[in-house]
C-alpha cells in the first residue's frame, strides 16, 4: 500500500514539473509579447514627438505663402 502511494507522488512530481515547465515558458512568452508590444507603441510616438513639430512648420509656412 505505501509503495503505491509513493509511486503516485512520484508520478504527481514528475506532472507538476512538466506543468511548471509548461507556464513558465508561457510566462515568459507573454513578458517578450508585453515588452515588444510597449516598444512598438511607444517609439513611433517617440518619433513623432521630433518629426511633428517641423511638419507643422512646414505647413504653417506653405499656408502663409499664400
Amino acid at each position: 500500500m505505501e509503495k503505491d502511494i509513493e509511486k503516485r507522488f512520484d508520478f504527481q512530481d514528475q506532472i507538476l514539473e512538466k506543468m511548471y515547465n509548461s507556464v513558465e515558458k508561457t510566462r515568459k512568452y507573454f513578458m517578450w509579447t508585453l515588452i515588444i508590444s510597449g516598444i512598438m507603441f511607444f517609439i513611433p510616438l517617440i518619433i513623432l514627438i521630433f518629426v511633428l513639430p517641423g511638419f507643422i512648420d512646414g505647413y504653417i509656412s506653405a499656408l502663409g505663402g499664400i
